[in-house]
C-alpha cells in the first residue's frame, strides 16, 4: 500500500466511540485504587475486551521498552504483575526498578497511566502466582528462554514436552526465576476522552501516605 493511501486510511479511522461515560472529577474518591476498581468494573460491564491487559514500560540502558501484560492484583497500593526475572523485562527491572503501566479502553474512551518504583514480592507470593497459572503457562515459564532466538520450532516443541512432563511428575514445581512484581504508584492519571477533544484528566500524586489530586489540561 502506498504511503499516501495509508495516511488516508489512518485519518479515516474513528478515534472515539459514539457514546462515552461521564466523568466528574469532583466526585472521585480520595484514593486512586478505588477509582480504578470503579472504572474497571464499568469497563467489564461495557464489554471492553481484556480490560486487565496493560502496557508495561521499562528502561534498558536509557532506551524504553514496552509490552502488554496482565494485571494480577491491586492491593496495598501496589499494582502487581508477574514474569521471569531472567526475561528482558526482568533484567531491565533489576537494573532500573521503576516502571510505567498503561491501560487503554477504547470502547469507553478511557485511559489510565501509572508510574512508580517496582519491588519483587517474596518467594511465597511468587510461587502462589506461578501455581495458579494454567499448565501451558507454567510449562512455558519452566522452559525459561523468553525472547531468545528460536532456530527451529521443533526445539520449542521438545522443550515444552519436557516441561509438561516435569509438571506431571511434580505438580508443585515452581520455576525458580518466576517473580511477582509490584509497582508502588507515585502518580496515577485517569483520562476520559471527549468527542470535541475536551478531554478530562485527573492526576493523583502521592505525598507520603496520602494523595493529592489535580486536573490537567487536555
Amino acid at each position: 500500500m502506498p504511503v499516501a493511501d495509508l495516511r488516508q486510511l489512518l485519518r479515516g479511522l474513528p478515534v472515539f466511540p459514539e457514546s462515552m461515560p461521564a466523568f466528574d472529577p469532583a466526585t472521585a474518591p480520595d484514593d486512586p485504587d478505588e477509582l480504578f476498581v470503579e472504572w474497571l468494573r464499568a469497563a467489564i460491564a461495557a464489554g471492553v475486551p481484556a480490560p486487565h491487559a496493560m502496557t508495561l514500560s521499562t528502561v534498558d540502558d536509557g532506551r524504553p521498552a514496552a509490552r502488554v501484560l496482565i494485571l494480577k492484583n491491586l492491593t496495598g497500593g501496589e499494582w502487581r504483575f508477574a514474569t521471569g526475572s531472567t526475561s528482558p523485562k526482568g533484567r531491565q527491572l533489576a537494573a532500573h526498578p521503576y516502571a510505567a503501566l498503561t491501560f487503554f479502553w477504547p470502547t469507553v474512551g478511557r485511559q489510565i497511566r501509572i508510574r512508580g518504583a517496582v519491588r519483587s514480592a517474596d518467594r511465597q507470593d511468587s510461587a502462589q502466582d506461578f501455581l495458579a497459572r494454567p499448565p501451558g503457562s507454567r510449562a512455558e515459564a519452566l522452559v525459561g528462554r523468553q525472547s531468545q532466538v528460536l532456530a527451529d520450532p521443533a526445539e520449542l516443541d521438545a522443550a515444552l514436552a519436557g516441561a509438561y512432563a516435569e509438571i506431571e511428575e511434580d505438580p508443585g514445581l515452581v520455576a525458580p526465576h518466576w517473580t511477582l512484581y509490584g509497582v508502588r504508584a507515585e502518580q496515577v492519571e485517569f483520562w476520559q476522552a471527549d468527542a470535541d477533544r475536551r478531554h478530562t484528566r485527573l492526576r493523583y500524586r502521592r505525598t507520603g501516605d496520602d494523595w493529592s489530586r489535580e486536573m490537567l489540561w487536555p
